[in-house]
């Protein structure tokens, strides 16, 4: 996400950057650019004018550029306004009491069903008990397709004969959230047209009598400023609390995120990415602001795998690596866990200074190289995975051949590993080279 503006903004902040002294003609140039990188990311243009006046005022009126380090106080002030268009702080949902209902509302195929479920998988790892409620009563399927995406997460799915109003079904899933002792109600609603009267004044109705802690709006980002058109909308029928951003993985441009904060009013809550079930992000705006400059986002790579990773295997393999016994089976062991974090192009975009190599790291995924990896270690015997130095040319051929793969993939594979060991020597004994380089061998690159 946000692969275009990113490019774009940090080809300016890494000139402004390197500037001892700045001039007022470099920050008009400067900000022109901005503006042009944020137009193009299909931004508001009203919220481009604001940004780019605002980080003017700030570099100006603070005499940032006869101070010190200039270009790094501009960059600062870029960074700033970004988190502030952002919307500033992170929305903590607001569960104040048991059982706390949660209504998810929008368009047709804006990801509501799916956000569900999602959501309902963060919750319970948050220690909440969650029942998920299936009130779509209009579209085919959208039952079934929500029981079956809790029997794939193990959360229970109040349901009600067909036909029965969505008003009832959410009263009777509030009652049996009472009795069963669980504490948020998670109300999956039929998604409809915001000019579609009847229908939004059924959502009105809902609101009104099971009164939701929060009333979340999922739009589908994807939709650029449509989104903040809809959420207008929606917003000014039903007292939504906050927005869910789905697709998000797949919005290179990001203009719908930068403009909705701040055409609404409304946080952002959460970001949608991919259809995994683990694929849904709080949204930190500051964290956003640092990635989207090329500074990386460490706490969110931090939690991710502490959220993933099997804690004992990753000392296991700590160990080896210190020790110098990183094998082929701990590397197969490790990509397996890389996997289970989502996609290695967001993971490489979380490093600071690595962000020029995602979209690199995203398409080696893409092309099948993992599965290649994989395919290849997995051809070998345990003691060529134990001692790779073993395999010779005929060793190469048979292991081509199971893995359906070329002699020329294995020599590279092995070649790759080879770097990766002579890396982890150099960590060990604190000889590590620049973050950049370690990661271009690693890819490949």
């Amino acid at each position: 996400m946000f692969e275009s503006l990113s490019a774009r903004l940090q080809g300016v902040v890494d000139r402004l950057r390197g500037k001892a002294k700045i001039t007022e003609a470099d920050l008009d140039v400067a900000l022109r650019e901005i503006r042009l990188a944020l137009l193009e990311a299909d931004v508001n243009f009203r919220v481009v004018k604001e940004f780019v006046a605002k980080v003017r005022e700030h570099a100006l009126g603070a005499d940032v550029l006869t101070g010190v380090n200039p270009g790094q106080q501009v960059v600062k002030a870029v960074h700033d306004q970004l988190v502030e268009v952002l919307g500033g702080e992170r929305h903590v949902l607001t569960l104040d009491r048991s059982p706390s209902l949660i209504m998810l509302v929008g368009l047709q195929g804006s990801g509501k069903t799916t956000t569900a479920a999602k959501l309902a998988v963060r919750l319970r790892r948050d220690g909440h008990k969650p029942l998920l409620v299936a009130a779509d009563v209009y579209r085919p399927a959208a039952v079934d397709q929500l029981v079956s995406l809790g029997d794939q997460i193990g959360v229970e799915v109040h349901t009600r004969p067909a036909g029965t109003p969505a008003l009832e079904i959410a009263r009777s899933a509030m009652e049996q959230a009472r009795q069963r002792s669980l504490d948020v109600v998670l109300l999956d609603t039929a998604g409809r047209l915001h000019v579609d009267e009847p229908m939004m004044d059924e959502l009105v109705r809902v609101a009104g009598a099971v009164t939701p802690s929060e009333t979340l709006l999922v739009v589908d980002a994807m939709t650029g400023q449509d989104a903040v058109k809809v959420a207008e909308a929606f917003h000014h029928r039903l007292p939504l609390t906050a927005l869910v951003l789905t697709k998000m993985d797949s919005d290179a441009r990001g203009g719908a995120a930068l403009s909705i904060r701040s055409v609404t009013g409304l946080p952002i809550a959460y970001i949608g990415t991919g259809e995994r079930t683990d694929g849904l992000e709080p949204f930190h705006p500051d964290r956003l602001a640092q990635r989207i400059l090329g500074m990386g986002d460490i706490l969110s790579l931090v939690e991710r795998a502490q959220e993933t990773v099997d804690q004992q295997e990753a000392e296991r393999v700590a160990q080896r690596l210190m020790e110098s016994r990183f094998t082929l089976d701990d590397f197969r062991s490790q990509l397996a866990q890389v996997k289970k974090m989502g996609p290695i192009g967001q993971l490489v975009g979380m490093i600071p200074g690595a962000s020029q190599l995602a979209g690199a790291a995203q398409q080696a995924v893409d092309d099948g190289q993992l599965k290649r990896i994989e395919a290849i270690i997995d051809s070998m015997t345990p003691g060529e995975r134990r001692h790779p130095e073993l395999i010779k040319a005929s060793r190469r051929r048979r292991i081509a051949t199971g893995s359906g793969t070329t002699p020329a993939d294995v020599n590279r594979l092995l070649k790759q590993f080879g770097e990766m060991q002579r890396l982890m020597r150099q960590l060990g004994s604190g000889r590590l080279p620049g973050t950049g380089a370690g990661l271009r061998s690693i890819l490949g690159g």
